[in-house]
């Protein structure tokens, strides 16, 4: 088991809701007790649900019942944010992403859950280290 798991908010959303790989996201659920994540993957998931018509809520929720759990200091990392969001510009990488790419960079045994498969592994942490990652 990886020491840190970050979570992104495409897995979120899919737990929530019944898209098309919500069983992918419910077995991930099971499997890891609780994931790191950050304000931005919050706020991107809620957006998500409210504009697909979920309760948005519901991610609220699994943070206050531990699920998800906030470990990212935002002001203290933004200039690596900005460095790396200029860096994949041509992507583009967006905020969430680049806070997570900065996560796992805290600690070199993380794992990022997330179904953008393409650009996690375009992305690199420590300037040429991939990323270890779980999808679909």
């Amino acid at each position: 088991m990886p020491r840190r798991t970050l979570i992104d908010a495409g897995p979120i959303v899919s737990y929530l809701t019944d898209e098309a790989l919500h069983d992918w996201a419910a077995e991930q659920f099971s499997r890891f007790s609780q994931f790191e994540t950050c304000e931005a993957v919050l706020g991107e998931a809620c957006a998500r649900l409210a504009y697909a018509g979920f309760d948005q809520t519901a991610v609220i929720r699994l943070v206050q019942r531990g699920v998800l759990k906030l470990t990212f200091d935002t002001a203290y990392n933004i200039g690596r944010i900005l460095t790396l969001m200029e860096k994949y510009g041509n992507q583009p990488m967006d905020f969430a992403d680049a806070c997570l790419v900065t996560m796992s960079e805290e600690e070199e045994d993380a794992l990022v859950v997330t179904l953008d498969r393409r650009d996690f592994t375009v992305y690199r942490r420590h300037g040429r280290k991939s990323i270890p990652i779980l999808t679909p």
